[in-house]
């Protein structure tokens, strides 16, 4: 992830990169977590359902639909598609 998207600590983004992204891109974000998690971000992998000036929406295969809030994302980008899954053998 390029240091281009970060945010400034704890406010609004100051290169909102994100804001450019279109709904059914692949997307990688780096969330931050609340102070006393054990680790200070998460990432967020999946397709991009929604983006709108207050954050966005991300498909997972784990989690399902995950809201980011434009305040919690420090970095993120643009990813190549999953790769075909291989039929068991």
């Amino acid at each position: 992830m390029s240091g281009d998207d970060a945010n400034r600590p704890g406010g609004t983004p100051a290169d909102a990169l994100w804001r450019a992204w279109r709904t059914g891109q692949r997307v990688v974000v780096r969330r931050r977590l609340p102070a006393g998690e054990p680790q200070p971000y998460t990432d967020v992998l999946g397709d991009l359902l929604a983006v709108d000036d207050d954050g966005v929406t991300v498909r997972t295969r784990r989690a399902g639909d995950v809201r980011v809030p434009g305040a919690e994302i420090a970095l993120g980008k643009v990813v190549p598609p999953a790769p075909e899954r291989r039929p068991r053998r």
